[in-house]
């Protein structure tokens, strides 16, 4: 199903980036108090949790993919974690490797097909509490992988209700999007962080396949992701890492309630990314709006006092399906 969405952009951040650069720059992280776990992975590697400290184990616990480079420190994922606890809910948000502070061990990062993490932590968090009703949301690259999970678990997957937020449903036409125009300075900006990472693990490991020499002409998503994603995760490329791991070949197969929030302006990707009603089966919901820029959705009258539409909307959400009726 495809809907219409009733998000109403401020009138004070018009256009895409304004919306996308208000939220990365401008809006604080929430305040919100969590309990740190490190979950051990079978490959030897970690990753980092961070658990709410509100309700008791037995509440609905709603679990959080963050985007490219992004952390508990994103202002969406902390954000989200404080919608949880307002409806008495649980949350975690998993770290990918590598994004919670500390490097990772093994000469792997993390990128936007990688399922197997959240396999294993899904499938742990089940293990401990067989019975708690699981939600999911996954924003941009999070977004993406969340989807894809979904796709290849179809009627196995453990979560009751997901929701996926900007995700780049096709990775070579974002990569694409992101060399043109204004889209560069943000693909300038996460190419920074990238390449920095990249080079320190170059650096600290020897049996890693990257050549430290060539990354800091890496002035592209697709030369990055040509060589250092690629190698680094046993592609053959870019290609061929963009073709297996874009989730929207995987959304005719999921079978999880999912809410998929996108906007038409995002500057991270062209409307050509988005499915047909006729790709989405029953209990994939699709809703679109004409603004709200990339993980943006800022709405509000009052210049410089933005309300935070997204959050608004995935509370909804998570309360249709995931809390108990009085």
């Amino acid at each position: 199903m495809i809907t219409r969405s009733d998000f109403k952009p401020a009138w004070w951040l018009p256009g895409p980036h304004l919306q996308t650069l208000w939220v990365g720059m401008v809006r604080r992280t929430p305040a919100i108090t969590v309990r740190r776990e490190r979950l051990e992975l079978p490959d030897g590697d970690f990753v980092d949790l961070a658990w709410t400290t509100g309700p008791d184990t037995g509440q609905p616990l709603v679990c959080v993919f963050h985007g490219l480079e992004g952390s508990l420190d994103s202002p969406y994922a902390s954000g989200t974690l404080g919608v949880a606890e307002s409806l008495g809910l649980r949350g975690v948000l998993m770290h990918f490797r590598g994004c919670s502070g500390e490097p990772n061990r093994l000469p792997r990062a993390y990128h936007s097909g990688d399922t197997d993490d959240i396999r294993f932590f899904l499938k742990t968090v089940r293990e401990r509490e067989p019975g708690t009703t699981l939600g999911a949301v996954g924003f941009s690259l999070g977004g993406n992988a969340l989807l894809k999970y979904l796709g290849e678990e179809g009627e196995g997957s453990p979560i009751a209700a997901a929701a996926a937020v900007s995700a780049p449903l096709q990775l070579a036409a974002c990569a694409d999007r992101m060399s043109r125009g204004f889209s560069r300075v943000y693909q300038w900006h996460l190419l920074r962080s990238l390449k920095a990472t990249a080079s320190e693990k170059a650096r600290l490991l020897r049996d890693s396949p990257i050549d430290p020499a060539t990354i800091p002409a890496m002035n592209s998503f697709w030369a990055f992701d040509d060589g250092v994603t690629a190698p680094l995760h046993g592609f053959e490329g870019a290609a061929d890492y963009y073709e297996r791991s874009s989730s929207r070949q995987f959304l005719p197969r999921v079978r999880t309630e999912t809410l998929i929030l996108h906007s038409e302006d995002d500057p991270f990707m062209t409307p050509d990314v988005l499915p047909s009603a006729s790709e989405l089966p029953p209990g994939v919901r699709l809703e679109l709006s004409a603004g709200g820029g990339h993980v943006g959705f800022v709405g509000g009258r009052t210049p410089f006092k933005g309300s935070y539409w997204l959050e608004d909307r995935l509370q909804r959400w998570f309360v249709e399906k995931l809390v108990e009726p009085a």
